[in-house]
């Protein structure tokens, strides 16, 4: 036994290495905890709170998105909730179930990881798993809950939206697969959380966060176990299995080590690049910044794109620096940058990473299932697939029909323009494994990443690709567009109608809505955004958002597929100005809205 032994005292081993092997007293979570003192159990009592339902928790995919305000003035908002979660673990599976709990540190994150483990506490759920100070991010908790077989997992979170006391808020529910919640789960939700009338709790139970280990308890005589982990090292051995450390390590920090510029944006992910990047793989200290996790991110919008990663993108243009990366608040989410700033759009990123997936030793082993895309995202993927012939599949938008063809064994790589990409290792979008995956194929490849990017082009075409975010529109303005554009795009003689801006002329090939049948389960999601496919294969996609907490979110996507050698390093904003001049045009954006530019242009 290591160290002395008393009541009511816990004494825990977090085991980083290899140098201590599985044993009878390792933790059946198989997080590498080893138990060597167990106290006294603390007794606290359930009990039972009325409660008035609220209407408006309709989780999506990324759950319950509001204000900051919403979750704290309005009674009991978050207990319903969390309630209404739990309520979808059966009751007789709740005493041997386990759930993982964390967060992005965004403002009321800490409150509200002390309400699940009240309330999971009074709902007979027998152990909980969260990490240190609460912190986890998405991607490392779809691995925990995977790696330990969790019955699902509670995420706190409003991914890449601004945090703070006026900020936003969001909980979430991931299920066993490690996943966000499928449609049927989070209309479950949704349906108790409208008839709610009471809550069960433990008001008089407290955790410490802070401190790793297990906090035993005793609620209404049977066994409550909250376990703090390790918030990164779960994550990080899954990622020492999919890559080449040596590779990468010799890439940072050995003799001919190229530089790099991380920027965590405040954000969750700065506790993983400091211990996986720079205490492991060698990068220097300062490569990475803004790493410290703050509850309004540092006064920024933790969002890595052109716009909000502002600070990177003036770092990366002054030449320093060879390679650059910036996440947000969850760390599912990556922007790559090159040299000079050169910009790595999201859909091109992805295809890159599966033209050199053989870079990754991961998909040597495993080899290549299936590729897939968000129908928004634009076609390089699918340049990429018919070029190595790989099977390719185009969805809606949301991760949970990635996983869908995951669990079928019918997918290995996937990706969205929205800064997503990621693969079957988990079931998230994951930014920072997408940052290894760069670093691998430069590594393997010895180019810089503009060369790499330039000579993919070459090879595959290029794809110009833009998309114009209108934030916070008035919701009834927004469904105003999107009625005026479904009026003219249904019209029969649409088809094949001639739009036409300056010199530039396009024939309408395909207008509709898109629908997608799932070739798992044969589920068909409809609506899932307005395209107009011309007959060269540009395209102009309308979507609302659903990922922001006030108004509406105006999504204008624009992709046209360029394979003349001389004209695929022009600018993407002069190549796609025609097109999207038309959609602004036909959907009179500006005459519906009132508004008169974008918030942000990717």
């Amino acid at each position: 036994m290591i160290g002395g032994s008393c009541p009511g005292v816990y004494v825990w081993l977090l085991c980083c290495c290899s140098c201590v092997q599985p044993s009878d007293t390792a933790d059946h979570t198989g997080l590498s905890l080893y138990s060597v003192s167990v106290g006294v159990k603390k007794m606290v009592n359930a009990t039972t709170v009325k409660t008035k339902p609220y209407t408006d928790q309709k989780p999506g995919t990324s759950g319950l998105r509001k204000r900051v305000t919403v979750f704290q003035q309005n009674q009991h908002y978050a207990e319903n909730f969390i309630q209404s979660i739990i309520a979808v673990i059966e009751p007789d599976k709740r005493a041997a179930a386990t759930v993982v709990v964390g967060g992005d540190g965004r403002f009321f994150m800490k409150d509200a990881i002390q309400l699940i483990v009240q309330i999971a506490a009074g709902n007979g759920i027998g152990h909980l798993v969260i990490g240190q100070n609460g912190i986890m991010s998405t991607p490392a908790v779809s691995c925990v809950i995977r790696k330990i077989k969790a019955v699902g997992g509670i995420i706190l979170t409003a991914s890449h939206n601004p945090g703070g006391p006026n900020g936003d808020f969001g909980i979430k529910y991931n299920i066993a697969s490690g996943g966000p919640a499928p449609e049927g789960i989070t209309n479950k939700i949704y349906d108790v959380s409208k008839s709610l009338q009471e809550y069960h709790i433990c008001p008089d139970l407290k955790v410490d966060l802070s401190k790793i280990g297990k906090q035993s308890f005793e609620v209404n005589s049977k066994p409550f176990t909250v376990e703090i982990v390790d918030s990164v090292e779960a994550y990080a051995e899954m990622l020492r299995e999919i890559f080449d450390f040596a590779a990468l390590k010799e890439l940072l920090s050995g003799a001919h080590h190229i530089n790099v510029r991380l920027d965590a944006m405040h954000g969750v992910v700065g506790p993983y690049v400091k211990k996986i990047v720079c205490e492991e793989l060698g990068s220097p200290a300062d490569s990475a910044v803004n790493c410290v996790p703050k509850e309004d991110f540092g006064g920024h919008h933790p969002d890595p794109n052109l716009t909000y990663a502002a600070d990177l993108v003036k770092a990366m243009k002054g030449g320093e620096y060879d390679f650059g990366a910036a996440f947000d608040g969850d760390g599912d989410r990556n922007m790559v940058l090159g040299k000079h700033g050169f910009f790595v759009n999201p859909s091109d990123s992805v295809a890159v990473i599966a033209a050199n997936i053989k870079s990754i030793p991961y998909f040597q082993k495993t080899g290549v299932k299936g590729l897939a895309r968000s129908m928004p995202t634009s076609g390089a993927l699918d340049n990429v697939a018919k070029a190595l012939n790989m099977q390719l599949y185009e969805t809606p938008t949301g991760w949970k029909f990635f996983g869908n063809l995951m669990d079928a064994g019918k997918l290995s790589l996937c990706g969205e323009e929205s800064f997503g990409t990621g693969s079957d290792h988990i079931r998230e979008k994951d930014g920072l494994w997408a940052v290894l995956a760069w670093l691998s194929i430069l590594a393997h490849r010895k180019q810089s990443v503009e060369d790499i990017m330039k000579d993919h082009w070459q090879k595959f075409g290029r794809n110009f690709f833009t998309r114009y975010d209108y934030e916070e529109v008035e919701s009834d303005a927004a469904n105003k567009m999107i009625k005026h554009l479904e009026t003219i795009m249904f019209d029969p003689a649409f088809k094949g109608k001639k739009l036409s801006s300056g010199e530039k002329t396009y024939e309408v090939a395909i207008s509709d809505n898109f629908a997608y049948t799932d070739p798992v389960d044969a589920s068909v999601s409809k609506n899932q955004g307005l395209r107009i496919i011309f007959t060269d294969g540009s395209r102009i996609i309308f979507r609302l958002s659903g990922t922001g907490s006030a108004g509406a979110t105006i999504r204008l996507y624009i992709d046209s597929y360029e394979k003349d050698p001389k004209k695929i390093y022009q600018d993407p904003q002069v190549m796609l100005a025609p097109l999207v001049d038309i959609a602004l045009k036909v959907s009179q954006l500006k005459e519906n809205t009132g508004r008169t530019a974008p918030t942000v242009i990717t």
